[in-house]
């Protein structure tokens, strides 16, 4: 999937207030705010863009359904991710497409390393990009979900933990020992400089 312009806007609780007391108009609001970073999270998991698009479609129809019920999140944008991809996960559970995470480490997650040209026009950061990439694809699934959620998303250790359903101490073992993986291909210098540069554009793009 190419990279593409998302939203900078994040649902502000009065938007949520509205939308659990059954403001139609702020309920499509939510879904236009985060229906693209939804289906581009979703596409991590599967390359089935009609499972992706059914699970977003039962996450907000279960939202409209539930809202009286709802509490207040301190992220909407971070429930929602926590959401989809639990009802992602148990969609392909069901079609028996890998083991359950319960069992297994190496549910299905997977993305593609994606920078603006404007920073790679040098060849030496060519370079760089490409032993990312590689580098990457010898992560395993929770390790390239961790540094996804928490360089490329910018989320805290502590939103990481809730969408992936770990404990802090968790993560943070997690995401070292990705680092540590990366490392064996790419210098720590480079590496941080190169997740640096992808961070600083996470406001204006999707990582695909």
């Amino acid at each position: 999937m190419p990279l593409k312009k998302v939203q900078l806007h994040e649902t502000t609780a009065p938007e949520w207030n509205a939308f659990k007391g059954g403001d139609w108009n702020a309920y499509r609001q939510l879904y236009n705010i985060h229906f693209k970073a939804l289906n581009n999270y979703g596409y991590k998991f599967t390359r089935d863009v009609s499972l992706i698009e059914d699970a977003v479609h039962d996450l907000f129809v279960n939202l409209w359904t539930k809202r009286e019920q709802l509490g207040n999140p301190v992220s909407v944008k971070n429930y929602l991710y926590k959401s989809l991809r639990n009802l992602l996960l148990r969609k392909m559970d069901a079609q028996q497409r890998f083991v359950a995470i319960d069992s297994a480490e190496d549910y299905p997650f997977n993305f593609e390393v994606s920078f603006d040209t404007v920073f790679m026009e040098d060849e030496s950061k060519k370079e760089l990009q490409r032993k990312l990439k590689e580098a990457i694809q010898t992560l395993s699934s929770r390790q390239q979900e961790i540094i996804y959620l928490r360089f490329y998303e910018g989320l805290s250790y502590e939103a990481a933990a809730d969408i992936m359903n770990l404990n802090i101490t968790s993560t943070y073992k997690l995401l070292y020992k990705a680092i540590g993986k990366l490392q064996e291909r790419v210098k720590l210098v480079d590496l941080m400089m190169m997740l640096a540069i992808i961070g600083s554009k996470r406001a204006l793009f999707e990582i695909n």
